[in-house]
C-alpha cells in the first residue's frame, strides 16, 4: 500500500513541476521538467549505498550471525530470538522447493497463477494509466489550454494521491473485494458519463467550437471521481492482493509473473492510446468502462476475501471457493494419497 501511495506522491510532484515549469516564459521549462526527473535517481543511489542487508538475504547466504545482528538492529531490542528462527526455518523451507515455475504450473497452484496474470492485466484495461501518462494531452484534446490542461493534470495527481490514503486506512476495515467492486462501479458511471459529454460536445468530427466552462469544470469532476475510485481499489490491491494469495514455495517466481505483466500491458496500453484517442474519440472511455464491468464480474466470482487471513492459512481460502476447490482439493488428496506409499 505505501508503495502505491509513494507513486501517487511522486506523479503529483511531477504534474506540480511541470504546471510550475511551464510558466517559465523563457520557454526553457521543458528542460528543468526533464533535468530534475534525475533527482530521485540521484537519491536512490545514494540511500542503496546506506541500505542495509535484510536478514532474510543474509541468512539464504550461509551468514546467520551478520543476519542476526541485523535483526537486533532493526527491531531494536535483543529479544529477536523467536523471530530468528522463524526466519530460519521458512528459509530451510524454501530451500526445499527446487523449481518454483514449474511448480507454479501445476493445478493445486491454479488460481495463484491465474491471479498473478489476471490482476495486473485488469488494472491496465480500467485505463487509468492513461489518464496518468497523458492527463495533460487528454485535456488539451478535449479543449483546455495549455497551462490548464497541466493545472487539470495536477488536480486529478492530488485526488489520486489522497484517494490512495482512503485506500490504506479502510482496506482492513471493509476488506479487499469490497473496495474492487465499489472502485469499479465507481469508475464505469464516470467513464460512461466523460464518454457522454465529450460525445455530445465532439461528436465524431472532433470540432467542439467554444467549450462553456461549466462543461470543462464537470469533465475535471469526473475524471477526479474516476482517478479517486481507482485510487482506493485497483491501484493499491492490484499490488497488495497478489503479495497475500502467493504461498511460499512459489511466491517468488509468482510475483515475477504478476510484475512483468503489468509493465507488459502499461508499456502496450502506453503505445497505442493517442492512435485510440484519435480513431475512437469519445469511444476510447466506453472501451476501458466494458472493461471495468469485466475486470468487476472477475473479481466478484473468482477473487476470495483475504482481509485477515495470515499467508500459511491462504490455501484453506482456496480449498473453500466454490469454484477454485476442485483444483487445489484435488491437488491436496493426491498428496494425501502419495503420504503412505512414500512411507512403505
Amino acid at each position: 500500500m505505501l508503495f502505491q501511495l509513494a507513486i501517487t506522491i511522486g506523479i503529483f510532484v511531477a504534474n506540480i513541476l511541470n504546471y510550475l515549469f511551464a510558466k517559465m516564459e523563457n520557454g526553457e521549462g521543458w528542460r528543468y521538467s526533464l533535468g530534475l526527473a534525475g533527482v530521485p535517481a540521484i537519491m536512490i543511489i545514494i540511500g542503496a549505498m546506506f541500505l542495509p542487508e535484510s536478514p532474510n538475504s543474509l541468512i539464504e547466504r550461509g551468514q546467520a550471525e551478520k543476519a542476526k545482528e541485523e535483526l537486533i538492529k532493526i527491531r531494536g531490542t535483543d529479544d529477536v530470538d523467536e523471530e530468528f528462527k522463524d526466519l530460519v526455518v521458512a528459509s530451510e523451507a524454501s530451500k526445499q522447493v527446487k523449481h518454483p515455475w514449474s511448480s507454479l504450473l501445476k493445478s493445486e497452484y491454479r488460481p495463484h497463477l491465474t491471479m498473478a496474470i489476471a490482476i495486473p492485466f485488469f488494472q491496465q484495461l480500467t485505463g487509468m494509466n492513461v489518464i496518468t501518462f497523458y492527463a495533460p494531452v487528454l485535456f488539451k484534446t478535449i479543449g483546455f489550454g495549455g497551462t490548464a490542461s497541466l493545472m487539470s493534470a495536477m488536480i486529478t495527481g492530488g485526488c489520486n494521491a489522497l484517494a490512495t490514503l482512503v485506500s490504506i486506512f479502510t482496506v482492513d476495515k471493509v476488506g479487499r473485494r469490497k473496495l474492487f467492486l465499489e472502485g469499479g462501479a465507481q469508475m464505469f458511471i464516470c467513464q460512461l458519463v466523460i464518454a457522454a459529454a465529450i460525445g455530445s460536445k465532439f461528436g465524431t468530427d472532433g470540432n467542439p467550437g467554444v467549450l462553456p466552462k461549466w462543461f470543462a469544470l464537470t469533465v475535471v469532476v469526473f475524471i477526479c471521481i474516476y482517478v479517486a475510485g481507482f485510487a482506493w481499489s485497483w491501484g493499491p490491491l492490484g499490488w497488495l492482493v497478489p503479495s497475500e494469495i502467493f504461498p511460499l514455495e512459489v511466491r517468488s517466481a509468482a510475483q515475477s509473473v504478476n510484475v512483468s505483466v503489468n509493465m507488459i500491458f502499461t508499456f502496450a496500453i502506453a503505445q497505442v492510446f493517442t492512435s485510440m484517442l484519435c480513431h475512437m474519440k469519445f469511444g476510447l472511455f466506453i472501451f476501458f468502462a466494458f472493461f471495468v464491468i469485466v475486470t468487476s464480474i472477475f473479481i466478484y466470482k473468482f477473487l476470495p476475501e483475504t482481509k485477515g487471513i495470515p499467508i500459511e492459512e491462504i490455501s484453506l481460502v482456496w480449498e473453500n471457493h466454490p469454484y477454485w476447490n476442485k483444483f487445489v482439493k484435488s491437488s491436496a488428496q493426491k498428496n494425501k494419497i502419495a503420504a503412505p506409499d512414500s512411507q512403505v
